[in-house]
């Protein structure tokens, strides 16, 4: 039988504007903490930076005319916070708000849905330099940033989301340090995760008074699939202290207005969380539209033998762990193949993710916000790029998706990490993700067979099989 998904079923691309937008001293725009970091020699592979990426910001018009060509019915793109309001106070940059006028507009013509994310990972480098998300004024200025683009966009935009992946903000930014600004403090981090929260239901409340009543409003986790290697008491306990820092410092508190209690005493040593003030989670848990669920890989941890492993989790090497107060955890690749990332390819923990979030937050729509894979792309002699590795890895999970509907999960879209090749963050431009290719020196976009075949699925919502190539 063929896997059919529902018609209402959303089928979208994914992109993040340090990643693509290039651009990066034009229209008002000021540096961001990526920009800092990227020109940090040491920081990231190559010494790459985000100065050009892939010139998405002079491209705009073209790249929305090849998405539409591909007949993706959505487009999930994030705005970049100093492009719109470089210092992260004050008023906003008109140019930087009417690139994302025109972009939003382009989209509308072609029949896309934009998709708004405020934030992913480009924190205005004034407010990092004034103490960054460790502190609470952080949480405000992104309130009042939320609300000058809701002033800008809502008449247009109908689907926000806040926040892309606090975990990485908050962790691999302040704790490991792999990601910007690059510090390595884990009060900090903890500090960072809450503030996050907190900005979260702040900006929310901004958008719920700004928006019209139709809006949708969201936050993008990435939740793990964490999983003990043996039953044994003490690699349990290395799960639970895992699943506490990867999911539940995030999850409990927006959906359940709580931070967990073992959360509090495993990293009592470390803080008493005084910075927990006495409204913030009943702020934290502003009603949501929907939440939005990216998954790659799975978390397998054990009790470590040695406290002074360095840290290689599916997230960077450091000598610093993103995890504080669980030194005394290993993390362990899982079995099977793996991505150019090294990511294990288990589409399981895509299903668990999805049905406990469906069992923790009943009534709550799901939406896959990311979800991809990283090859060694290349261009044949024809000129064409054949990626059926992609193709395997993205039909392995869509039918996971597929499976988690049928057993009751309310999932009502998926959107393809990424659109095109781009800038991966420390890893610089040494990993593609992307349905597109992107040629770096001429900046020639190549669509790969993954994206007629994921273009296939968007015009059908019929999964299709992976062609033999």
């Amino acid at each position: 039988m063929p896997v059919s998904f529902p018609p209402t079923f959303l089928w979208g691309t994914a992109t993040a504007s340090y990643q693509i937008e290039g651009g990066a001293q034009e229209g008002g725009r000021t540096p961001s903490i990526w920009d800092t970091f990227s020109h940090t020699p040491g920081k990231v592979e190559g010494g790459h930076t985000g100065d050009v990426a892939v010139d998405h910001f002079h491209r705009r018009a073209a790249d929305v005319e090849m998405m539409a060509g591909l007949g993706v019915g959505a487009y999930r793109f994030s705005v970049s916070w100093p492009r719109v309001q470089p210092t992260g106070r004050g008023p906003a940059v008109q140019q930087g708000l009417d690139f994302y006028r025109g972009l939003v507009d382009d989209l509308l013509a072609k029949g896309i849905k934009p998709v708004l994310t405020l934030y992913h990972w480009d924190l205005p480098q004034e407010l990092e330099s004034a103490g960054g998300w460790p502190e609470r004024d952080t949480a405000h200025r992104f309130a009042d940033y939320a609300r000058i683009v809701a002033d800008a966009l809502g008449d247009r935009v109908d689907m926000w989301t806040t926040l892309n992946e606090p975990w990485c903000s908050a962790f691999l930014g302040y704790g490991s340090g792999v990601h910007a600004p690059g510090r390595t403090d884990p009060v900090a981090a903890l500090r960072a995760a809450h503030h996050l929260n907190l900005g979260h239901g702040l900006a929310a409340q901004a958008l719920r008074s700004t928006l019209p009543a139709r809006a949708q409003v969201s936050i993008s986790l990435n939740p793990a699939a964490v999983r003990a290697k043996t039953q044994s008491p003490a690699d349990l306990d290395a799960q639970r202290r895992i699943d506490a820092l990867a999911n539940r410092i995030f999850a409990d508190p927006l959906l359940n207005g709580t931070y967990p209690q073992d959360l509090l005493a495993d990293t009592a040593r470390l803080t008493d969380w005084s910075f927990v003030e006495s409204n913030d989670l009943a702020i934290i848990k502003h009603p949501l539209d929907s939440l939005g669920i990216n998954y790659y890989s799975p978390t397998v941890v054990s009790s470590a033998t040695d406290s002074h492993v360095v840290r290689n989790d599916n997230h960077g090497v450091s000598d610093h762990s993103p995890w504080p107060a669980a030194d005394a955890v290993s993390f362990h690749q899982a079995p099977g193949d793996r991505t150019e990332m090294g990511w294990a390819i288990d589409p399981t923990g895509m299903h668990e993710v999805l049905m406990h979030y469906s069992r923790m937050a009943p009534g709550l729509p799901l939406m896959i916000t990311e979800n991809g894979a990283a090859y060694d792309d290349k261009p044949s002699a024809d000129g064409r790029v054949h990626d059926p590795e992609r193709m395997r890895y993205l039909h392995g999970h869509l039918a996971a998706v597929h499976q988690a509907i049928e057993d009751g999960a309310d999932v009502r879209g998926y959107f393809l990490w990424s659109l095109m090749d781009n800038f991966e963050w420390s890893y610089g431009y040494t990993k593609r993700f992307g349905a597109v290719y992107i040629d770096y020196e001429t900046q020639t976009r190549t669509p790969k067979s993954s994206a007629y075949w994921y273009s296939e699925l968007a015009r059908t919502g019929v999964l299709p099989d992976v062609p033999v190539e």
